[in-house]
């Protein structure tokens, strides 16, 4: 899939440059919007499809529709009864293009509203003219266009506009010339990924019910079972018409990739886009599965028309050609044979239209590719025109002179003075020739007399002259001709001279629509006919309505079920079981009719002052109306009542499943019911039922249920029946729980569900509200702080002030006194000078008499002291000894590797059992210098191989061996001095804990519980100075936060827990405890306290052991 391409970087964005980047991203899903894809790719050809043209580039179509041309070219490809091609003003465009616009060119966009609206296209979708022809909202045009392709794809008249968000590319001066053309004109541009939803909902008249059994259809559609599938399409509530029993496995397939292409359109077009989404992005909407369905149709339709064109066989075509799916018009069913000859002849000029792969086309089955529903059409329009040529040169009309059947001879004829008949019309040639021929036929010798055609020929000119003035309009003359003796029409009456008029009028236009000039005068008596008997009809009706009103106004429900039941009414759906309900509606309805609204608003001030009409009555639209709803609502509160006795039934059997399917029931119209529930909707309602048998059992078989309406609807337990008349000595059935009581006690459920869930989902929010209100909290005691502090300002600046008063005096003596020494430094001198000789005089003393001087009285005099040859010989003394010292340090290192290299020795005895004679014999073959080789060979597998020595450890007695064995190892390892030797030395004291663990240790007490000695020597290193405190840098600020933590408690023996809280009472109260003390642990926890507190000791246990786990995992880094 080619990903819409986009050059700028998101990354790094500055502030300033963000509006830029967001309108350049909406500007860019625009482009590739649905509605917006009408000017591009899929979009041009679903138009160029449309109108058989091609159509101008992308960047000129919205200036292109300015003149409307294309759009009323649109209009009359699926209305060609309101816009004809001669209609349309500067068709080929020639007086735009030198020109340019002309204000004619808005009867172009009329032509294609008034087309829209003949088909029934919602009228939310209309864009205004100034709209297109001033290109104030194209954006507004181009959406009615995309609506328009969905609708007419649901009437099956048009093919499926394409999706392209995501598979197009957009330059970036595309993009900058669109943002600048909206920004233009201020366009706001409309929701087009949601035209489906817009569309479903203005089409729809039960919302709710169209809505529910769509999204089942999609559901069916996932399945991909096509018996599910077909069911869901036959929902009434669904709305979808022409469905065809044999076509489901096709309708599912079709479906299914629909929806498919949809889903992948949806993910592509909100990838990038945080906009509000449409629940029917990714579902069919109701028009797209009735377009999917009519497709298919029209497809079996064309496939089943190509059958019977190979078969050959006219009557199977007859029946193909008569397919609602096709909608053909004009078919005759006595020109089948011409309809065979016809299609035959243009399904042989399809195959050879080309030579090259598209002039015969096979598709995988090897048929031939039918041919398409516009070549059908054409194809029997052009069988009736060579059918109806053919008739009328076979039965020629001879009335003077026998002519060959062609109507102007046949005017001529009738023209001659010589036939002395009365005034004929040249301009209604066909209608003498057509109605005189057929005259003839209609006689016994097939010839006409005289009086005969006298009389024929003036009843046919005033026809003439009656369809005249119906195309001018002079409806005078038509009433005049109406009611002439001459025209031979009976049945006339002048009241119904409007009515005449009118249908004559529509007759005058269905028959220019069927290419038919005149109406015969068979159609003006018919038409006249038709019009008595609709106003007889009326008149009729009128008297069974003014019956029913005041059947309505006696309040007798039986009355009423009578006047409903006149046959005259021609009321539909009348039922006796519900005539209490038409009753009451009707009476309802009457009742809101009566009250009106009357505006009276002059210049100054507008008022509105409410009347009632007490003579309003109901009219026939307004009783059918009430009578459908009667029936509709009884249906409805019969399948409530059955719902609410399924809920009923299914808590007294307990079955979760069976409740929740029953809760979920659409007949109840319960709300906020959520499958997770199940359990706890069950066990409260079986608690209400509860209750209610608690209270009593009257065994009464009725229920009373309150429906929409605020009417009541009495069901019957026993016999599943009901109906809107209260029942003889009714008794509401006490055990029976009502919708409101299910209602509410699963409103009462879910609202603690989603409570919970609520709180469960935004910890992280109220962690950071919480945190928001302390540091409000904080930052009010800041302030107030603040506000203390400013207030005392005048008492700091006293004290301040007496700071300085202070320092001055301060000052003041500090400077008399130096003034007084500066006074008197002679004398100060001589003071100094004494007291110096004194305390020379007292050291000198204490230097000749004692015998340790002090150092500071040495110091004074040692200056006074020579070098001597003493002096030299305690230098020559000292030497000395420093190298007697060095030869016992070197004495020392060597005893000290003799004794590793002896521990290694007494190591390698032991782990390899060898005895003293084979160590002697040893001794007697090596040398000391091949010994001490040896053993440094021996020391590296040792060192590097922590297995030996793991195991050695293992095997040596715990109460001799701690002390051995950490000189022998701490020595091999050199007292981890260095890293390599620190890090191979915990590798040790890992090997031996694992191997200490899968000889000894079957449960995890025992790693507490038990001693082993590598846990002694790892705790004897890491307490020694030479262990560089590796585990207390890692683990100490945790134990220490431990014990200096006193609230902690981590006891997990319930009996100590007992006993704690016993003592904890007994402190407490000064009493003691009735409370035994010694307990089992069973009994122990048999109190809730004794239970809680141990939850909370295994929470600090968790608690101590995770942060434990987090420091040593945070200080991997510091392992060595």
């Amino acid at each position: 899939m080619v990903r819409v391409f986009y050059p700028l970087m998101y990354n790094d964005v500055r502030s300033s440059e963000l509006d830029t980047v967001v309108s350049v991203k909406k500007f860019l899903f625009f482009l590739c919007s649905p509605c917006r894809q009408i000017t591009a790719g899929f979009s041009v050809w679903w138009m160029e499809a449309c109108l058989g043209e091609d159509l101008p580039p992308t960047t000129e179509l919205e200036e292109g529709l300015r003149n409307g041309v294309y759009l009323a070219k649109l209009g009359n490809f699926f209305s060609p009864k309101v816009v004809s091609l001669k209609k349309i003003y500067d068709r080929e465009q020639t007086r735009y293009k030198a020109t340019g616009l002309h204000f004619r060119h808005t009867d172009n966009v009329i032509q294609w509203l008034n087309a829209m609206d003949e088909i029934g296209l919602p009228k939310i979708f209309y864009p205004e003219t100034t709209d297109i022809y001033d290109r104030k909202n194209m954006p507004r045009c181009i959406y009615c266009i995309h609506a328009l392709s969905l609708y007419l794809f649901k009437l099956g008249l048009a093919p499926q506009i394409q999706d392209l968000y995501g598979k197009v590319d957009f330059t970036e001066e595309e993009i900058n010339n669109m943002k600048s053309e909206l920004e233009k004109y201020g366009i706001q541009m409309p929701a087009f990924s949601k035209i489906g939803g817009i569309l479903a909902n203005e089409l729809s008249v039960d919302e709710a019910a169209l809505h529910a059994a769509v999204i089942a259809i999609n559901e069916a559609i996932d399945r991909r079972v096509p018996a599910d599938t077909f069911t869901a399409l036959k929902n009434p509530n669904a709305m979808l018409v022409n469905l065809e029993e044999p076509l489901a496995s096709t309708y599912q397939d079709v479906l299914y990739q629909a929806k498919q292409d949809k889903m992948t359109n949806a993910k592509n077009r909100t990838e990038n886009s945080d906009r509000e989404r449409d629940v029917y992005e990714e579902l069919l909407t109701q028009a797209e599965i009735q377009g999917n369905v009519n497709k298919v149709n029209t497809f079996s339709a064309l496939a089943n028309i190509n059958l019977a064109l190979e078969q050959g066989c006219a009557l199977t075509l007859l029946k193909a050609l008569q397919s609602p799916a096709l909608g053909l018009r004009g078919l005759q069913t006595q020109n089948s044979d011409w309809y065979l000859k016809q299609l035959q002849s243009d399904q042989q000029q399809k195959r050879q239209a080309d030579t090259g792969e598209d002039c015969f086309r096979v598709d995988h089955s090897g048929q031939t590719e039918p041919l398409q529903k516009e070549e059908v059409q054409a194809g029997v329009d052009a069988a009736n025109s060579a059918a109806q040529q053919y008739q009328r040169s076979k039965s020629p009309l001879a009335p003077g002179h026998g002519n060959k059947g062609i109507a102007e001879k046949t005017v001529l004829e009738l023209m001659n003075p010589e036939a002395q008949l009365p005034q004929v019309y040249p301009f209604a040639a066909d209608l003498y020739q057509k109605e005189l021929a057929t005259l003839q036929q209609q006689s016994p010798e097939h010839s006409l007399t005289h009086p005969e055609l006298t009389v024929a020929v003036e009843m046919l000119s005033s026809v003439a002259l009656i369809n005249r003035a119906l195309e001018s309009g002079d409806m005078n003359t038509v009433w005049k001709q109406l009611s002439s003796t001459v025209t031979g029409l009976t049945n006339i009456e002048e009241e119904n001279c409007q009515r005449y008029l009118d249908e004559l009028m529509k007759l005058k236009a269905q028959a220019h629509a069927e290419n038919n000039d005149f109406i015969t005068w068979n159609d003006i008596q018919a038409c006249v006919d038709h019009v008595n008997l609709v106003v007889h009809e009326e008149h009729e009706r009128i008297l069974a309505i003014g019956l029913i009103n005041e059947a309505l106004d006696e309040g007798d429900a039986q009355k009423t079920l009578q006047a409903l039941q006149i046959p005259a009414a021609k009321l539909e759906g009348v039922l006796a079981e519900v005539a209490q309900h038409y009753q009451d509606m009707l009476i309802r309805a009457k009742r809101e009719k009566a009250q009106t609204v009357s505006c009276h608003t002059t210049i100054s001030d507008a008022k509105q002052q409410e009347t009632q009409d007490e003579s309003a009555v109901l009219w026939l639209d307004e009783i059918q109306g009430g009578i459908w709803q009667s029936n509709k609502d009884t249906q409805e509160a019969q399948k409530f009542a059955l719902g609410i006795f399924a809920i009923n039934e299914a808590v007294d059997s307990g079955d979760v499943g069976r409740t929740l399917s029953a809760l979920r029931s659409p007949d109840v119209g319960l709300y906020g019911v959520i499958p997770e529930c199940g359990e706890t909707y069950l066990s409260d309602l079986a608690e209400a039922k509860k209750k209610r048998l608690a209270a009593g059992d009257n065994d009464s078989k009725w229920v009373k249920h309150w429906v929409k309406g605020g009417y009541y609807y009495y069901h019957n337990l026993g016999t599943q029946g009901g109906g809107w008349d209260e029942p003889p000595d009714f008794v509401q059935n006490s055990v029976q729980l009502s919708r409101e009581e299910i209602q509410s006690s699963i409103s009462g459920v879910t609202a603690a569900y989603n409570r919970e869930q609520l709180w469960l989902a935004n910890e992280g929010l109220i962690t950071k509200l919480q945190a928001c209100c302390r540091g409000y909290l904080v930052r009010q005691e800041f302030r107030s702080r603040m506000n203390f502090l400013k207030k005392q300002i005048p008492a700091i600046t006293c004290i301040q002030i007496q700071s300085l008063a202070r320092m001055h005096q301060a000052r003041k003596r500090y400077r008399d006194r130096l003034q007084y020494f500066r006074d008197h430094i002679n004398d100060i001198i001589k003071i100094q000078a004494f007291i110096r000789a004194n305390k020379a005089r007292d050291d000198y003393k204490t230097l000749i008499n004692a015998e340790d001087p002090p150092m500071i009285v040495v110091r004074k005099f040692v200056h006074l002291l020579d070098q001597s040859d003493q002096d030299f010989q305690e230098e020559l003394d000292l030497m000395k000894m420093r190298e007697e010292v060095i030869t016992l340090i070197r004495s020392n290192q060597q005893l000290e590797n003799d004794l590793n290299l002896m521990d290694i020795k007494i190591g390698l005895l032991v782990k390899n059992k060898i005895t003293l004679q084979v160590s002697g014999s040893w001794h007697q073959v090596g040398s000391l210098a091949d010994c001490l080789l040896a053993g440094t060979r021996a020391q590296i597998p040792l060192g590097t191989n922590p297995t030996y020595l793991a195991k050695l450890i293992f095997q040596m007695p715990q109460n001799k061996s701690t002390k051995f064995m950490d000189s022998v190892i701490f020595t091999l390892y050199n007292y981890a001095s260095n890293q390599r030797e620190e890090y191979l030395l915990l590798r040790l004291f890992k090997t031996a804990l694992q191997e200490e663990i899968k000889s000894k240790v079957d449960q995890i007490q025992e790693i507490v519980t038990g001693n082993p000695t590598v846990i002694k020597m790892v705790v004897s290193f890491n307490r020694g100075a030479r262990g560089q405190n590796a585990l207390r840098q890692i683990l100490a600020p945790v134990v220490k936060e431990i014990m200096d933590d006193k609230s902690l408690n981590i006891k997990t023996d319930p009996v100590d827990i007992y006993k704690s809280w016993v003592n904890q009472m007994e402190s407490q109260t000064g009493e003691a405890s009735k409370l035994p003390y010694d307990v089992t642990p069973e009994q122990a926890l048999s109190h809730e306290e004794v239970k809680t507190r141990l939850d909370n000791s295994i929470r600090n246990m968790r608690a101590v052991t995770d942060k434990f786990l987090s420091a040593i995992i945070s200080s991997v880094d510091k392992i060595p």
